[in-house]
């Protein structure tokens, strides 16, 4: 039977790539230049760093277009909040991967309303959708894509 998976993932490359860019851009930037901002990563936990708050949202909007032009959706970077310190401040941004239960709930929820005949199951961070008919399947992508889930969706592994 037909059948597709929806999941949410980033590419830890271009995620690379992109804070490698923002490093660079507040390196040469005339005033973020020598204030020691910068954005760190591990794995898919960044943290940005400057010495106030105004520069760190001055870094974070650099972070969001190279981001944004390196073909990541920004609604998967989730923000925490910034945190002082006497002379520094630090925020944390995490690039959200995979389909939480909640998300995925409301995706095979979003299914059965549809009326179509299709069947939908969560398996570990992502949900297959399966179907008798392509064109069902067709349909319910744009509908997912069309939905607010709160996380960027990709369609992989489309069976007929």
């Amino acid at each position: 039977m037909p059948s597709f998976d929806v999941v949410s993932e980033v590419d830890l490359h271009e995620l690379t790539n992109a804070v490698d860019q923002t490093n660079r851009e507040v390196n040469n930037r005339f005033d973020l230049k020598g204030t020691g901002a910068k954005v760190e990563q591990i794995d898919r936990t960044l943290t940005v760093i400057a010495d106030s708050e105004f520069q760190i949202g001055q870094v974070l909007d650099i972070l969001q277009g190279k981001v944004t032009k390196r073909g990541i959706d920004i609604d998967c970077l989730d923000i925490g909040d910034i945190e002082k310190t006497i002379n520094s401040a630090r925020q944390s941004v995490i690039a959200k991967h995979g389909i939480d239960k909640d998300t995925a709930r409301k995706a095979i929820k979003l299914v059965k309303e549809s009326k179509l005949k299709l069947q939908a199951q969560i398996q570990q961070e992502q949900v297959r959708i399966v179907g008798k008919k392509r064109d069902d399947l067709q349909n319910m992508m744009a509908t997912l894509k069309k939905a607010s889930l709160g996380l960027p969706l990709q369609f992989t592994n489309f069976r007929d």
